[in-house]
């Protein structure tokens, strides 16, 4: 059960909410405390299991049916386990939940429930905001990039021009992060009746925009505080590990799993120079 509960909660992606957030508030507040620590192990662990756990559990047709499921990509969790996932997001969710509330202010207040809402609107029944073509992409980018906006908005931060375009940029480079990896499941989802943005615009379409979105970021950080618009470059090995599928068909659209594979690879490479860039930014302050 734990080693399911483990993989369901999609552990190479643990760092791409947790690092946000704990960016976000550090730069903002200036200091580590409670806020920071609580935060960070929150959209560290419990944040992802909720996120990935109740898609796993709502997905369990779907992913029967995908090839790609059953490893790092994702759990198809036994019937068996699907209360005790539910149950678990429960548990680890709420106390943490809680404490950060009574950490918070009423603007943080509702960052954090639009977070959580687009974490359980995104696979549960009924909302499902994951069929619903180009709101899934919004929703699921606003899964990654709403924990760097309660961050800031936790500490306290001033919000300007530059701030919004890199949060703006963030969000793109989510949304066509989300799309991309949208085609190699078409054929699965078709088969399973789920629509999604590459069900609904055919997967060489859904590529071509993925592309532009990615390119798109890289000029909304150049209007970043300095050294942000250095940060513009690192949208083109996104881009360029998308520029093999600007053709592919819907029949060939699994092809694209291996892109999606260079693209875990190439987060973990671009999120160590965001890092050094924002390191390079706390010094310039």
């Amino acid at each position: 059960m734990i080693r399911q509960l483990f993989v369901s909660s999609r552990p190479l992606s643990w760092v791409n909410t947790a690092f946000p957030f704990a960016a976000a508030y550090l730069l903002a507040a200036g200091r580590i405390d409670v806020a920071l620590v609580l935060g960070t192990l929150y959209f560290l662990v419990p944040y992802n299991l909720a996120m990935y756990g109740i898609n796993d559990v709502f997905d369990y047709e779907s992913d029967l049916r995908n090839p790609r499921k059953g490893g790092v990509e994702g759990a198809v969790l036994d019937r068996s386990l699907h209360r005790t996932t539910l149950v678990a997001v429960v548990v680890t969710n709420v106390p943490f939940i809680i404490a950060l509330v009574l950490l918070g202010s009423v603007a943080s207040w509702v960052i954090l429930a639009v977070s959580l809402f687009a974490v359980v609107a995104y696979s549960a029944p009924v909302l499902r905001f994951k069929e619903r073509p180009f709101l899934d992409s919004i929703t699921s980018s606003t899964h990654f990039v709403s924990p760097a906006v309660y961050g800031l908005v936790l500490a306290g931060a001033a919000v300007d021009g530059p701030l919004l375009a890199l949060l703006a940029a963030y969000f793109l480079w989510g949304m066509a992060s989300h799309a991309f990896g949208a085609v190699q499941d078409v054929i699965a989802d078709r088969e399973a009746g789920i629509g999604s943005i590459a069900t609904a615009l055919g997967a060489r379409t859904t590529v071509r925009l993925a592309f532009a979105g990615y390119l798109l970021a890289g000029v909304l950080l150049l209007f970043a505080d300095w050294p942000g618009p250095l940060a513009a470059a690192l949208v083109l090995p996104y881009a360029a590990m998308t520029a093999p599928f600007l053709r592919i068909t819907d029949e060939r659209s699994e092809d694209a799993n291996s892109g999606w594979r260079r693209f875990l690879a190439i987060n973990f490479v671009v999120g160590f120079l965001v890092t050094m860039l924002l390191i390079w930014y706390s010094f310039l302050r």
